[in-house]
């Protein structure tokens, strides 16, 4: 077969596979023109998103999560696992060519052909066989089956770099979110200090007044375990601390130590509220970005599946040289050359094929299921943390004034103390509710804060600089 030939039919397969076009499935559920739970937000978030806090070590510290987290890289070469799948469906489009050298030498002996004179002996003959071949397979792609599984792949390539956005975006929230743990448990940990510091004082005193016989032992018992149990909450907050930090090292991809610098304080929550428009999220969410893309896969493979109950067409080529010396296997008087032609269709498979469309059908259909859960999911969970911003905001103003209040109480229980006008149980409780007032303030300063990272999580985070989207140059 001349090289012409095989060139024309590498022409007809020439092109490449391209990935299904985007197209999210419309739900049954109306969406609103916008959120329902606010009507004050700004736009989508970009990335970056987490400098909108304010703290330069914050920054630091997610883009060190994002080059070296353990759970990004397996997520990075599960993605590049299915640019390897993708490249091998595309391969299927093209003619598989493979080169041959052989060599055989073979001695033949004529049985009954005895040579007169001799005893013994029979007449034989040596065979040598030199060969050198390429041989060509090319299926022709007539119902598309070759190429939809080449798109199907294509898709799922594409859902996998959507993963890793999402992934991405997972490790940032979570790395957000431990640094104002972090940040808290330093708060907590220092008022849980000055609490200590304060009760010993208090403590002191009220032995004092007891060794002048002013107080009863009732008192000094009571002081002793208030200042107990302050000594408790230090030991828990310490403990507290250093376990996030160490959670900290994990999300960088180090050693859990525990010893690196820390934030101090809680930041401010940012006063713009991002929202963007709900119709955006469906391109925004990696995880429905992936999802529509499992649906686009699964549409391609429904295909595959119901080609396959129509005929093959498929071509089979061998050309080269085959000769008896080695120095003729140039020689272009020795070549040889096939061409097989092969039609199969599918006659009786015990129903495997209708089955496997049956299969494919139900796979379709539960990725549009899939997907459709996924964004009602999405829209929840704006919705939710939008809604939160309100109720979390005037938890921790009641709590502001709360500690306001209950520090002046503790003050007036302490000077009515002294005066003999109050019991210490007044004193023990006041300071009681002080303390816990001014703890549940911290941890709700943490809360709105981790409420707001929620808010930019569901909004998709805006991740395109960091994970663009993926191309794939099929050979």
């Amino acid at each position: 077969m001349t090289r012409g030939v095989w060139i024309g039919i590498a022409a007809l397969v020439a092109g490449c596979a391209t990935a299904p076009p985007i197209a999210p499935p419309s739900l049954d559920v109306a969406t609103p023109q916008s959120w329902t739970a606010r009507t004050d937000t700004g736009d989508a978030p970009d990335f970056g998103w987490w400098r909108d806090f304010g703290d330069a070590g914050l920054d630091d510290v997610v883009l060190a999560a994002l080059e070296e987290n353990y759970d990004l890289q397996a997520a990075a070469a599960r993605l590049e696992q299915a640019a390897a799948d993708s490249r091998i469906a595309a391969a299927d489009l093209q003619p598989t060519v493979q080169a041959g050298l052989n060599g055989s030498r073979r001695k033949q002996n004529f049985i009954g052909f005895p040579i007169p004179g001799s005893e013994n002996q029979v007449l034989s003959t040596v065979f040598t066989n030199y060969g050198v071949s390429v041989d060509t397979t090319w299926e022709a792609d007539l119902w598309g089956r070759l190429r939809s599984g080449a798109r199907a792949a294509l898709a799922d390539l594409q859902s996998r770099a959507a993963d890793l956005r999402g992934a991405q975006l997972s490790i940032t929230g979570q790395t957000v979110k431990t640094w104002f743990a972090i940040a808290e448990a330093e708060q907590q940990l220092r008022l849980a200090e000055a609490s200590v510091a304060s009760f010993s004082t208090s403590s002191d005193q009220v032995r004092g007044r007891f060794e002048q016989g002013l107080r009863p032992a009732l008192d000094v018992r009571l002081s002793l375990s208030n200042l107990a149990n302050a000594e408790a909450l230090r030991a828990q907050r310490r403990q507290q601390l250093d376990a996030t930090t160490r959670q900290l090292d994990v999300l960088l991809g180090r050693y859990a130590s525990g010893a690196r610098s820390t934030p101090s304080t809680l930041p401010d929550t940012p006063p713009a509220i991002p929202g963007g428009l709900p119709a955006d999220l469906v391109s925004r969410r990696p995880d429905l970005v992936a999802a529509e893309r499992r649906i686009a896969a699964a549409s391609q493979r429904l295909h595959v599946a119901r080609t396959e109950l129509y005929p093959r067409l498929s071509l089979t080529g061998n050309t080269g040289t085959a000769t008896s010396a080695l120095a003729d296997l140039v020689d272009g008087d020795f070549g040889v050359w096939s061409l097989l032609g092969n039609l199969l269709q599918p006659v009786f498979q015990g129903g495997r094929l209708r089955a496997g469309v049956d299969r494919a059908e139900a796979r379709a259909a539960e990725e549009l299921a899939t997907y459709a859960n996924t964004a009602l999911n999405a829209y929840a969970e704006v919705e939710t943390a939008l809604a939160a911003e309100e109720f979390l905001a005037d938890r921790e103003r009641h709590l502001e004034t709360s500690v306001e209040q209950s520090r002046a109480a503790e003050d007036l229980a302490e000077d009515r103390y002294r005066t003999g006008l109050d019991d210490y149980i007044t004193v023990l409780e006041s300071q009681r509710l002080a303390l816990q007032a001014e703890g549940d303030l911290i941890a709700a300063r943490r809360q709105r804060l981790e409420n707001r990272v929620d808010l930019y999580l569901a909004l998709g985070g805006g991740f395109d600089e960091l994970a663009a989207p993926v191309t794939v140059s099929q050979p």
